[in-house]
């Protein structure tokens, strides 16, 4: 098996026949990869390949994409493909197409060649390296046919890397067992789905059901007999709570975890890899029959979506003592209480107050997370260091005008309310964009009772705005605000807005965040700090304890609250290693 020694001491000529195959017909990306050596470790050299096609420019590009073969083409039918193809698309099954699906696969390569002026690229051993389904294949196709070029270009250039990382792994003899049983866990948790989903094959999973309580009952199994956590419990709120003590039961613990309830129609990793990566830590800890100055405590928070009952941040929120009790009135679109929800579950109401942690018995928060967006996966980085989870403030706002006959009002006598506020949604759009790490989103807008030939007298819409300090947050949303005003005075039209919710920014750490920077570097990996845009359940620790969150990056441009959410078994297993590393270090700041 391959080595980094032998890579970091072998001779130019030597150094690109030991890489040879990696990419598809270009030995020039490992020609030009051995100036930078030497390589601290595999994720290094696998992101100094990835560089080297990044500054190569678009023609080199263009040109390594055109290198590859048709899915099931002509290349595979006269078997001229690479040795290492030929393994690929036949772990996939696509030498036993139907004939039905191999006739779809010459069309869809015809067409997307059409389009696009490349060969379809798709790395077929997929996320976890065991092959992807054909018609999960011939799905992913179709989708890819409707993208831009440029998107194409660039996702067609990630399946490539993966491709190569694929191949070096078995070059150097690796397998990524870490990452692997994190995918694993999240493979069989996600059987568990609430009716009306699960026929579909759909995941959902909302507070409470019989598929949330399935779920809490096979985190506890896990931790306790497959990680071996010396207690574990299902708290009053369905929290799942594990413990692996320190050298000393009564020492401080480092507090960690993520929600295992899910948004409709989800995916598969969001909230619940936080949970997978300390429970993995934990296991290898037990394994090597290994105690820590500090104990671990990882929690499986029961709810942060709010999508059974408007009670979101409910799992931590109870942690930190700020479980509101008039949420236990809060009814579902079926009637029923959450204190009747909590009492079928078997609950104990009236245990809540006992679940608030002191956190003077705690080191601190720390939280794994999917991305949710696509700026790691733009700069081919598997893990981000999360600076600030953003403060939001959100609205809802009618403005009111006349409607009247939109064939016999004149433009100049109209009094459009649907008009005044797509004037509001350019503005919110500019000023968003004019200050780094602010957003600000219009995301629904309603004409009640619209009609094609009316002008619209009312419509209604909300308003989120979110930033990395409240300041700017704030700022943004007065000047929004203010702008409304003067739309509706110039227009004629009237305007009321309700705050709806208000959430203060968080703030990593310093010095977690520095501890998250340093794991990410003991792995060979450079350093990419980022906010976070959407809410955690570290957010609500923050209140509490200090907090800080690393980021992983999820395929299919980071696409979240979405099936086609995904990750890879090499960037988990990276994930879990960093994790250890913090581990380690605190380890060693505490002896």
């Amino acid at each position: 098996m391959l080595t980094l020694e032998q890579l970091n001491t072998a001779p130019r000529s030597q150094f690109t026949a030991l890489l040879d195959g990696t990419y598809e017909h270009s030995p020039w990306i490992a020609d030009r990869g051995c100036d930078k050596r030497p390589f601290r470790s595999l994720a290094h050299l696998k992101l100094a390949l990835v560089e080297v096609t990044r500054e190569a420019g678009r023609d080199a590009q263009l040109k390594l994409i055109r290198t590859h073969p048709e899915l099931a083409g002509k290349a595979m039918v006269s078997k001229a493909l690479t040795a290492e193809s030929t393994h690929e698309q036949g772990r996939a099954g696509l030498a036993d197409c139907t004939p039905e699906e191999f006739a779809l696969i010459q069309q869809l390569n015809a067409d997307y060649n059409a389009k696009f002026g490349f060969p379809f690229i798709l790395a077929v051993r997929g996320p976890r390296g065991l092959g992807l389904p054909r018609q999960e294949i011939i799905a992913t196709f179709q989708r890819r046919l409707q993208n831009h070029p440029d998107f194409e270009v660039a996702e067609a250039l990630r399946n490539i890397h993966r491709i190569a990382e694929i191949r070096l792994n078995d070059k150097f003899g690796i397998t990524p067992e870490l990452g692997n049983s994190v995918w694993d866990w999240a493979e069989r948790l996600a059987q568990h789905s609430d009716p009306g989903y699960a026929e579909k094959g759909q995941l959902t999973v909302t507070y409470l059901t019989d598929a949330h309580r399935a779920c809490a009952q096979r985190l506890a199994l896990w931790m306790r007999d497959d990680c071996g956590f010396d207690s574990v419990e299902i708290d009053a709120v369905g929290n799942v709570v594990g413990t692996y003590h320190g050298d000393d039961p009564n020492a401080k613990r480092l507090l960690t975890g993520s929600h295992y309830d899910t948004v409709r129609n989800a995916g598969k990793y969001d909230g619940r890899l936080g949970i997978f990566v300390p429970m993995a830590c934990v296991r290898e800890l037990k394994r090597a029959q290994r105690r820590l100055p500090f104990g671990i405590e990882v929690v499986g928070f029961a709810e942060e979506e709010g999508q059974r009952y408007k009670a979101v941040f409910l799992g931590s929120g109870a942690l930190t003592g700020h479980f509101d009790r008039r949420w236990l009135d809060q009814k579902d679109t079926d009637g029923i209480t959450m204190r009747e929800a909590m009492q079928h579950a078997g609950l104990c109401v009236d245990d809540i107050p006992s679940l608030q942690r002191d956190a003077s018995r705690y080191l601190g928060f720390v939280e794994v997370h999917i991305e949710q967006g696509p700026v790691l996966g733009e700069i081919d980085l598997p893990l981000g260091i999360v600076t600030s989870i953003n403060g939001s403030v959100r609205y809802v706002g009618e403005v009111m005008g006349v409607a009247s006959h939109a064939g016999t009002t004149p433009m100049n006598r109209r009094r459009d309310a649907a008009a005044a506020v797509a004037e509001l949604v350019g503005y919110v759009e500019q000023r968003a964009a004019s200050v780094p790490h602010l957003v600000g989103t219009v995301g629904m807008l309603e004409v009640p009772n619209g009609s094609i030939n009316v002008v619209p007298g009312r419509c209604k819409f909300s308003l989120d705005i979110r930033a990395t300090t409240d300041e700017v947050r704030d700022a943004c949303a007065g000047d929004v605000l203010a702008r409304l005003q003067s739309i509706c005075d110039r227009r004629g039209l009237r305007c009321a807005v309700e705050q709806t919710m208000r959430q203060a920014a968080a703030p990593s750490a310093p010095q977690w965040q520095r501890r998250w920077e340093r794991a990410v570097e003991a792995l060979g990996l450079p350093l990419h700090r980022m906010p976070s845009g959407a809410g955690h359940d570290a957010m609500k620790m923050h209140e509490v304890m200090p907090q800080a969150m690393l980021f992983l990056r999820g395929l299919n441009s980071g696409i979240s609250h979405n099936p086609l959410e995904s990750i890879t078994n090499d960037d988990t297993e990276l994930c879990v290693r960093a994790f250890q590393v913090l581990l380690d270090q605190l380890a060693a700041e505490l002896r």
